[in-house]
């Protein structure tokens, strides 16, 4: 069993940045691979970002690409999302993921996480 906990987003200014962490208990998340989700008010769950065990491998959704970085610290059980040059189309609660994989690879689909985060708000006025 994993539980996840995402740090607290915030209010931001159009352009500035944000970095959330999200902190797993429980056992280590090194077979694990995680992600980022985002969902609007009124919009479904999208995809943000996916990072294999290691960190070697990242994955982004198009319209966060070269602004939002993901990262993760295996030792210390976290994974990180590093979101700069903020704007109003990004905000939403963001969700914090996993999902225990037999080896490593990216995950950018919903429905194959099976651990969530409870999910941090994140706001970027117009």
């Amino acid at each position: 069993q994993v539980q996840l906990v995402e740090s607290e987003g915030g209010l931001v200014q159009a352009g500035g940045s944000l970095k959330l962490t999200c902190t797993a208990s429980g056992q280590t998340i090194f077979r694990f691979a995680m992600g980022w989700f985002r969902q609007a008010p009124g919009k479904e769950r999208e995809f943000v970002a996916a990072i294999t065990w290691s960190g070697g491998n990242t994955h982004y959704a198009d319209s966060v690409k070269g602004r939002f970085t993901i990262s993760r610290e295996n030792a210390k059980k976290t994974v990180s999302l590093q979101m700069n040059r903020l704007k109003p189309e990004d905000t939403a609660v963001y969700y914090c993921a996993a999902a225990y994989t037999s080896w490593s690879t990216i995950l950018p689909a919903e429905d194959e996480y099976n651990y969530w985060g409870q999910g941090t708000q994140v706001t970027v006025p117009s």
